[in-house]
């Protein structure tokens, strides 16, 4: 399961994630290491598709009108990706997408996060809340009018300017559409760090409902420790559909049919989605500060929030219901996972050697060309001593990460931090008006539970002296002689800012007292904090700036030859269906139902006194499989298909733009991936069309999706689909 939502910061890893605990293998010369042909990535864009590259590989003629079917068959939903997959909007993606929404739906009495979700009618498909699918209907180059905007300007007046620009561009585009109410959205989509930009037309759809998701046992079926793993047995999969404005199933022409027939090993593949972001042309001097700083901070503080709702889904199980705390732990055991793999490759010498020599080629280009020496030469070197320059700030990516993302962030924490700015503004004379936004941002902190809300003060403060020390002046102020656990109690139990409902009148009318526990504690900590934004921040601007220009000077040597980095922005990637080797012998191209019946049985023995605990423990309606079921239907497979996280959900298509499969997750080595792609090991997993399609017929008994998938046509319900297949 990938994700990009992860907040961002760390403390210690493993002793064998360490740089220096990562020898050179035996034999290997790093001197004569050499990038790969691919090792930045194959996430093709639809700006410039690569239909030379795939009609010399695969022998396709992918003409226009091909990747234009594949552009539009194809959807971007909250944090994920998605397909249409019908001429009656329904909708493939995963069921890990579809979490949040199957929680959503429960009613009162119900459990459907658990128990799954299943529609026997159109009438009984559920509307969802906050579901947006966009459809990328026209791409539009604007980069010489960016350019013109731009000019020379640097630093801060050129991000302004780029999003004023970007503004207008959207603005213009919009009317031309029909403006604000037509259904329409632009998006000014930066490519190659700034060398090209391109205005991506989005019809947005929002009138959704919830169709079908399976059980999570069969959904997230190995859990965490199958997580980024193969072989699997995992059904990720729901179905949505959208409808029109008159509540009608919307007639979707261009959709990716069903390949009833699946894929074969060996075959070519491709994943049409929006991987969400990758750093394949980051300098190497990034690198390894993430190696030895940021990302190591990240990992830390995952691995730390994951204990603390753990800790409190154990023992306050109903109250981490209603709030979907599971979710949030899923979330938090999938980034711990990503980012323990990322920091791996990054120790691996041979990977940053590879890493090393596209670096020195990219070097070698700007000095051969005189035009391109004097724009360019010097940009990497200054990079790496920016990286350096933030080293001395260090501390502070491992104390101030995730301050306000809800998720994680004690919510009295994140009030106290919003009215300490609200407070001192108004101090100083600001009018109201320059607080709405701060006080907008305060109205929509929900609440957490009290305990919930206590322990994540008591793990902020744990950072902190992690971070810091706890001899350090500011941090013994917010003590105050009290324990981390001492001092969060006095917090959450003794501030107003501990309710949403007293918080924001407290701040309306002004008479949140100055000495408010948890304003107190954000004073403590504030100094520090801005400290530490200010040397990132000088950093940062100067970063951007040379990241573009490096990124135009890629576009200028190499062209589209060499995809830009991901952005949550459609591409096309392509691959093919093929094991690997691991663990001492070979992973096999697919796995079975019978693979998927073994995992339960296997591991029941560890399980016997709670059978319930075990992360492949099969649903009650699976433990007995029908006659009907086929135990040798391939239920996941891999390829070398280049994924990222916001991938999940993308249809996996054959040369005829038919679906095969759902992609769902890699392998534990794709996780370098982030910053270069190594087709040798790196696999993505998918699950295939055909165990989609036997679940759904002898388990489910969702005969009219079946039908609907395989020969197009709608039914109202189970009986008119029973009648139809009779």
């Amino acid at each position: 399961m990938r994700t990009d939502d992860a907040p961002g910061q760390v403390a210690e890893v493993p002793a064998a994630m360490a740089p220096a605990a990562a020898p050179v293998p035996f034999g290997v010369d790093l001197d004569t290491i050499r990038a790969g042909t691919f090792d930045q990535g194959r996430m093709w864009t639809f700006d410039v598709p690569p239909a030379a590259y795939f009609q010399d590989t695969y022998g396709i003629e992918a003409d226009s009108a091909w990747f234009a079917r594949a552009r539009l068959g194809a959807l971007r939903i909250p944090s994920c990706s998605a397909s249409f997959v019908s001429p009656h909007g329904l909708v493939l993606t995963n069921h890990h997408c579809a979490r949040d929404f199957v929680s959503q739906v429960s009613g009162d009495d119900e459990n459907l996060l658990d128990d799954g979700f299943l529609a026997r009618s159109l009438d009984e498909e559920r509307p969802v809340e906050d579901f947006e699918a966009d459809q990328l209907v026209a791409i539009i180059d604007v980069t010489a009018e960016m350019d013109d905007a731009v000019g020379d300007r640097t630093g801060a007046e050129r991000a302004e300017r780029i999003e004023e620009r970007s503004d207008e561009i959207e603005e213009r585009l919009l009317e031309e559409r029909g403006g604000e109410d037509s259904g329409y959205k632009v998006e000014i989509v930066s490519l190659y760090n700034g060398g090209l930009h391109s205005a991506y037309v989005f019809r947005t759809y929002t009138n959704v409902k919830l169709v079908m998701a399976p059980e999570l046992q069969i959904g997230f079926f190995g859990g965490d420790p199958d997580n980024f793993t193969f072989p699997r047995y995992n059904l990720d999969f729901a179905f949505f559909r959208v409808y029109d404005d008159e509540d009608r199933p919307l007639r979707t022409d261009e959709h990716f049919p069903f390949a009833a027939d699946g894929i074969d090993q060996g075959e070519p593949v491709f994943i049409v989605g929006n991987p969400g972001s990758t750093s394949r042309l980051q300098t190497v001097a990034e690198l390894i500060f993430r190696r030895d700083v940021s990302d190591r901070a990240i990992l830390d503080f995952l691995r730390d929030r994951a204990e603390v709702f753990a800790d409190y889904i154990d023992a306050f199980p109903e109250e981490a219901e209603e709030y979907d705390l599971r979710n949030v732990l899923f979330g938090l055991l999938n980034s711990d996972k990503a980012y323990s793999g990322q920091l791996e490759g990054l120790a691996d010498p041979v990977i940053l050697a590879r890493r090393g020599d596209t670096e020195r080629s990219f070097r070698d280009a700007i000095a051969a060309d005189p035009a391109l020496s004097a724009r360019y030469t010097g940009l990497i070197d200054e990079m790496a001593d920016l990286q350096v320059s933030k080293r001395a700030a260090q501390d502070g990516f491992g104390a101030f990460l995730a301050l306000t993302v809800g998720d994680y962030a004690s919510p009295t924490l994140h009030r106290a931090l919003l009215a300490f700015q609200i407070v001192n503004a108004r101090q100083q004379g600001a009018p109201e008006e320059a607080t709405a936004d701060l006080m907008e941002q305060l109205m929509e902190v929900g609440n957490k539970p009290a305990v919930l809300d206590q322990m994540l003060v008591e793990a902020r403060i744990r950072g902190f002296i992690e971070a810091y020390g706890d001899g350090e002046r500011w941090i013994l102020s917010l003590l105050g002689g009290r324990t981390p656990e001492g001092a969060a109690a006095v917090v959450v139990e003794n501030s107003a800012l501990a309710d949403s409902a007293q918080a924001v009148e407290a701040v309306r009318t002004g008479t949140i007292d100055a000495n408010d526990p948890a304003l107190r504690f954000v004073g403590f900590y504030v100094p520090a904090l801005v400290r530490f934004q200010g040397v990132v921040a000088q950093a940062a601007d100067r970063e951007a700036e040379i990241a573009a220009l490096l990124g135009r000077a890629r576009y200028e040597i190499y062209g589209t030859d060499v995809p830009p980095d991901a952005t949550f922005s459609l591409r096309i990637a392509d691959g093919v269906v093929t094991g690997y080797p691991y663990n001492g012998t070979e992973a096999p191209a697919s796995t079975t139902f019978y693979g998927m019946y073994d995992r339960h049985y296997a591991f029941a023995p560890a399980y016997a006194e709670d059978p319930e605990e075990s992360p492949w423990a099969l649903p009650d309606r699976w433990q007995t499989p029908p006659e009907g079921l086929d135990l040798a239907t391939p239920v996941n497979f891999v390829s070398t298909v280049d994924i990222i996280g916001g991938n999940s959900g993308s249809p996996v298509l054959d040369a005829d733009l038919r679906v095969v499969g759902v992609v769902f997750d890699g392998n534990i080595e794709s996780l370098p991936g982030d910053y270069i792609y190594l087709p040798e090991l790196n696999r993505s997993v998918t699950v295939d069309a055909r165990g989609i399609l036997q679940a759904l017929d002898h388990i489910y008994d969702m005969d009219r999706i079946v039908v609907e998938l395989v020969d197009g046509a709608l039914h109202e319900d189970e009986a008119a689909a029973d009648a139809a297949r009779r």
